[in-house]
């Protein structure tokens, strides 16, 4: 297996790990991987193409949907653009 698929199984790991964590103590470990995934994917993307990184978002966003569907609103209200 590659580094960059086994530095993904590594980050599942760990983020099911931080999942365990009470919510109080999952908002900076959670944070640090949503950023982590990032690079992750541009790894993965190097080292194996596109499809590869499609999937990997696809775990990734399934992973974070609904810290990433508050953030959506978050923006959205912020913006102006959705409900007040």
């Amino acid at each position: 297996m590659t580094l960059s698929l086994t530095l993904a199984c590594v980050w599942v790991v760990v983020a099911t790990i931080v999942a365990f964590l009470p919510m109080r103590y999952q908002y900076a470990p959670g944070l640090a991987l949503l950023i982590a995934a990032v690079p992750l994917l541009v790894f993965i993307g190097v080292q194996h193409g596109g499809w590869i990184v499609v999937l990997a978002l696809l775990a990734i966003v399934s992973m974070f949907r609904r810290p990433l569907w508050a953030l959506a609103r978050h923006l959205t209200r912020r913006t102006g653009k959705g409900d007040p």
